[in-house]
């Protein structure tokens, strides 16, 4: 569903369940967790309730998780590359 979002951002339940092999309501209560977890926000047009993706929580999970363990991996081919040139010289 972020998948389809991220691609075509603010659809409505009945066009996101298009796509999916789910009942509407497998779907609505998908979209109610996502909402929760602030990755979705719900937007009213009019009658129509639409479902847009907010990446800001992925891009904070990126900066405060992944990013770390990143860090230690690059620091550690840093260091392999440094001492593989002092031991060629």
């Amino acid at each position: 569903m972020l998948d389809r979002l991220h691609d075509d951002n603010g659809l409505t339940l009945n066009q996101l369940c298009e796509h999916l092999d789910m009942t509407r309501q497998a779907v609505a209560k998908h979209l109610d967790l996502l909402e929760k977890a602030r990755l979705v926000v719900i937007v009213w047009h009019g009658r129509e309730k639409r479902h847009y993706l907010n990446p800001m929580p992925i891009q904070q999970i990126q900066e405060d998780w992944i990013a770390k363990y990143e860090r230690h991996s690059l620091q550690a081919l840093s260091q392999l590359k440094k001492e593989l040139t002092e031991k060629n010289q």
